[in-house]
């Protein structure tokens, strides 16, 4: 007997037949929520991204559930309390993704401070704007690095390569670990003031929500740039918008919108000073295999009563 493992929003292709011999993956790439309710009883697992919600409502459903795999780091769709409460464990892959998002933010950063999609948007139209797009450097600007786990130490070494001046926030890692990557620990307070270039890289939970409201951005540096490929909701939309118009803020780079895709006559995503991206930051193909194989791999061994690398709870 094979262990049903549901897969509500796809998977890379797995070619390990080791790790394929004891399960059947069953591909409802899309389900909608009515549907998914009909299937889950059966199922041994559930792998799910970002778009499927894994509630109290699903959980109560599923009888024989032992474990839930989220694709990528955030958890944000899954009910963690009525999981443990139900005894189902829930496992993520919190490294796959890494080198990925943190490119990106690389590319965002670059974007927006050497004007690159205007001028290409430009050339395409059949205008040279050289005059108009005097750009600075990313050298010897300080970067503020909010959140220094897997991701945000990523970009900070990236960062060091520009020869960027490298300050990180975080109130879990331990300063030691900050100093010896190479990045100065500070107070959140103290990042607002001093940063050139802000970028975010933490979940959005309550402790986080609107961590960057009207308060934060006043305390920052005028003609400061703000960077997220996070989570939506880390950043107060109506207070950024209005430091873009004010002009304390020069420029936003977003990959995540508190309403994904965001509303047609959303000001923010519109704005000339804002470079955005539809939440791409894991969608490349080698992200997406190792997501595919860690997720399966921790699931299996979740399934099999094996130690765990990932577990949420």
């Amino acid at each position: 007997m094979k262990w049903k493992i549901l897969l509500t929003d796809g998977l890379a292709p797995i070619k390990d037949p080791d790790l394929l011999a004891s399960v059947e993956l069953i591909d409802k790439k899309g389900i909608s929520a009515e549907d998914l309710w009909d299937v889950i009883p059966e199922m041994d697992a559930v792998i799910v991204r970002g778009r499927t919600k894994i509630t109290e409502d699903v959980l109560a459903k599923a009888e024989n559930l032992k474990v839930v795999g989220r694709m990528g780091v955030g958890v944000d769709n899954i009910d963690l309390k009525a999981a443990e409460a139900h005894g189902v464990a829930v496992v993520n892959t919190p490294v796959s993704t890494t080198i990925s998002v943190a490119e990106l933010t690389l590319g965002l950063m670059l974007s927006l401070i050497r004007g690159i999609p205007k001028a290409d948007a430009g050339l395409k139209d059949g205008q040279w704007l050289k005059k108009e797009l005097v750009g600075t450097e990313l050298y010897q600007k300080t970067l503020g690095v909010i959140g220094f786990g897997n991701i945000g130490g990523a970009v900070e070494a990236r960062a060091l390569a520009f020869g960027m001046e490298v300050i990180a926030y975080d109130p879990i890692r331990p300063a030691d670990q900050i100093q010896a990557a190479g990045a100065t620990p500070v107070s959140f307070e103290e990042l607002l003031e001093r940063s050139d270039i802000i970028t975010m890289h933490i979940p959005h939970i309550p402790s986080t929500h609107y961590l960057i409201n009207a308060a934060a951005i006043e305390r920052m540096k005028d003609g400061v740039l703000i960077i997220c490929a996070a989570r939506g909701g880390v950043i107060e939309e109506s207070a950024l918008l209005a430091g873009l118009e004010s002009g304390k803020v020069a420029g936003a780079a977003l990959d995540v919108f508190e309403k994904e895709p965001p509303a047609g006559d959303d000001p923010l995503p519109m704005h000339p000073k804002v470079v955005g991206t539809p939440h791409i930051g894991a969608q490349t193909k080698e992200a997406q295999l190792r997501a595919g194989y860690d997720i399966l791999e921790e699931v299996v061994a979740a399934l099999d009563g094996k130690p765990l690398r990932w577990k949420i709870v």
